[in-house]
C-alpha cells in the first residue's frame, strides 16, 4: 500500500475518533428527561375581567406587571393565549400560561409569583393529560416565588431536590417547560454565573445560565445531570421580549426555604440587619486602607435596627458574616436574609484600618422598610469656602429633622475642581470627611486642611435622603 494512501487512512481513523470522542463528553439527556418530566407541570390562570381590570383603567393584568418591573428585566408574559389588550370594555376572561414542578407526593407545586398573581382559577396540567385543579397557598413577591397545592392529589410524581450551593459555574444544567405554550420543551447549557443581584430583588443570589429560557419557562425546574432540581427559572434579560442567551433562576436552597415557611406558616420571614449598603470600587478601597476592592460599605445605620444596636457604623465596612467572606456588597444580603429571626450572627468588619468583630442579633425585615429618627443638629458658624471647589454651609435644623441626619453642612456651591469630579452636587449634606465626622463648617475646614494630598480619600453624602460615599482626590 502506497504510504501516501496509509497517511490519508490513518488521518482519517484519527479524526473519526476524534469526533467520537468529542461526542461522548457531551451530555446525554434523554434518560434525565424521562426521569423528571413527569413531575413538570404546565400551570393554566383564568383571571376574571372585574379582577383584571382592576388596576390602571384600559391596561391588561399581565402588561401592569411587566410595566412594574426595571427596565430590560421583564418577568414573563403568559405566551400566545394571553395576548395584550382589552380594557374596561373588555367582558372575556384571561387565559395565561407558565410551568411549575411537584414537590411533595400530596400535590404541593412550586411556581413564580407572578405566573399566578391575580388568578380567580388555577388549572395545573401533568404529562399524562390529567388536569386538575389547584388552590394558591401562599405567595412571597420578594423572591417572586408561589406554592400551590394541587386539589385531590395522591401519589403524584416529584422531582428529587438537589442543593445548588453545590453548583459550578460551567456545570451543565437543562431546564423543562412550556415556552410559548409549548409543552414539555428541553432547553440546556450551562451555569454562567452564581450570586447574581438584579435591581428587582436584593435578597435572592440568582443563578445565571445561558439555557434558552422564554415566556412560558417562569417558573419551571432548573435541572443538574443527576437529574436534581437546582432552581426555579424566573427571569430574564430582554430587549425584545425573548431569549438572549442570558436567564436567571431562584437558588432551590432559597426556594425551599421560601416553601417551607409559606406552607407552615403562610408568610415568609427574613432577616434584617438596617443598614444601606454600596460596592466598594478600587477608590473606596484606597480610601478606606484595603488592598483590593472587597466587601460591602456601610452608607447607613438605621435609627432603632440590629445595626444599631450592635454598634455598627457608617463607614464601616463589613468583610464576613458569620464566617462566609463579602466580597461583594451584594453578597450581603441574601446572607442575612436566611438568617433566622432572633439568631446572633458574627461580623467582621473594617473600621479606621482596622478589623473588628461585632455580633448582631437578626431582626425581621420590614414589610414596607423602616423609618428612621434622629435628633436634630444645629450650627451657628458661618457659610464657609474651600480650596476644593465647593462651598458650604450649616446644615438648617429643620433639614436636619427632615432628613434625619445629625449634624453636617450643605453644599450651596460647586465650581470645577475635586469636589465636582468626585461627583458631590450642590444640596448635598456632607456628614464625613476621610473617616472624620464634619457637624460644622468648622470641623469641614479642619478636614479639609487635613487631607492628605494626591490621595483618594472618602467623602460621606446624603443625598435625597440616602446616604452614599464618595471618592475625591484633593
Amino acid at each position: 500500500m502506497p504510504a501516501a494512501l496509509l497517511i490519508l487512512l490513518s488521518a482519517m481513523v484519527l479524526a473519526g475518533w476524534s469526533q467520537a470522542s468529542s461526542a461522548r463528553s457531551l451530555p446525554d439527556f434523554t434518560e434525565l428527561v424521562e426521569d423528571n418530566a413527569g413531575a413538570v407541570v404546565n400551570i393554566s390562570t383564568t383571571t376574571e375581567p372585574t379582577r383584571r381590570n382592576s388596576g390602571a383603567p384600559g391596561m391588561p393584568f399581565d402588561e401592569r406587571q411587566l410595566e412594574q418591573l426595571p427596565e430590560f428585566f421583564q418577568d414573563f408574559f403568559r405566551g400566545p393565549q394571553s395576548p395584550f389588550g382589552g380594557g374596561p370594555g373588555n367582558s372575556q376572561p384571561r387565559r395565561s400560561m407558565g410551568s411549575g414542578f411537584i414537590v411533595s407526593s400530596d400535590g404541593y407545586v412550586l411556581t413564580n409569583n407572578h405566573v399566578v398573581e391575580g388568578a380567580d382559577e388555577i388549572i395545573v396540567r401533568l404529562n399524562d393529560r390529567r388536569e386538575l385543579p389547584a388552590t394558591l397557598v401562599g405567595t412571597d413577591p420578594r423572591s417572586d416565588m408561589a406554592v400551590l397545592k394541587i386539589e385531590n392529589g395522591d401519589d403524584l410524581p416529584v422531582v428529587q431536590v438537589g442543593r445548588s450551593r453545590d453548583l459550578k459555574v460551567g456545570e451543565w444544567v437543562f431546564a423543562i417547560g412550556s415556552p410559548f405554550g409549548f409543552d414539555y420543551t428541553v432547553t440546556a447549557g450551562i451555569v454562567s454565573a452564581l450570586g447574581r443581584s438584579l435591581p428587582s430583588e436584593n435578597y435572592v443570589p440568582f443563578i445565571q445560565t445561558d439555557v434558552a429560557i422564554n415566556p412560558g419557562n417562569s417558573g419551571g425546574p432548573l435541572f443538574n445531570l443527576e437529574g436534581e432540581v437546582v432552581g426555579i427559572n424566573s427571569q430574564i434579560y430582554t430587549r425584545s421580549g425573548g431569549f438572549m442567551g442570558v436567564s436567571f433562576a431562584i437558588p432551590i436552597d432559597d426556594a425551599m426555604n421560601v416553601f417551607r415557611q409559606l406552607r407552615d406558616n403562610g408568610s415568609v420571614s427574613r432577616g434584617w440587619l438596617g443598614v444601606l449598603i454600596q460596592e466598594v470600587n478600587r477608590d473606596l478601597a484606597e480610601s478606606f486602607g484595603l488592598k483590593r476592592p472587597r466587601g460591602a460599605l456601610i452608607a447607613e445605620v438605621m435609627s432603632g435596627s440590629p445595626a444599631q444596636a450592635a454598634g455598627l457604623q457608617a463607614g464601616d465596612i463589613v468583610l464576613s458574616y458569620d464566617g462566609d467572606e463579602v466580597q461583594l456588597s451584594s453578597d450581603l444580603p441574601p446572607m442575612v436574609g436566611r438568617t433566622p429571626v432572633g439568631e446572633t450572627a458574627e461580623l467582621r468588619v473594617l473600621r479606621g484600618g482596622e478589623e473588628i468583630e461585632l455580633q448582631v442579633e437578626i431582626g425581621r425585615l420590614p414589610e414596607e422598610g423602616s423609618q428612621q429618627a434622629s435628633a436634630p443638629a444645629s450650627d451657628s458658624d458661618g457659610p464657609g469656602s474651600a480650596p476644593l471647589g465647593m462651598m458650604v454651609e450649616p446644615l438648617p435644623t429643620d433639614m436636619a429633622d427632615s432628613m434625619g441626619i445629625e449634624g453636617g453642612v450643605v453644599v450651596n456651591n460647586v465650581a470645577r475642581g475635586a469636589a465636582s469630579e468626585a461627583g458631590i452636587r450642590a444640596g448635598d449634606v456632607i456628614t464625613e470627611m476621610n473617616r472624620q465626622k464634619v457637624t460644622s463648617v468648622q470641623e469641614f475646614r479642619e478636614a479639609v486642611q487635613s487631607l492628605p494630598e494626591g490621595k483618594a480619600v472618602s467623602v460621606r453624602v446624603v443625598r435625597q435622603g440616602r446616604a452614599l460615599y464618595l471618592v475625591m482626590k484633593p
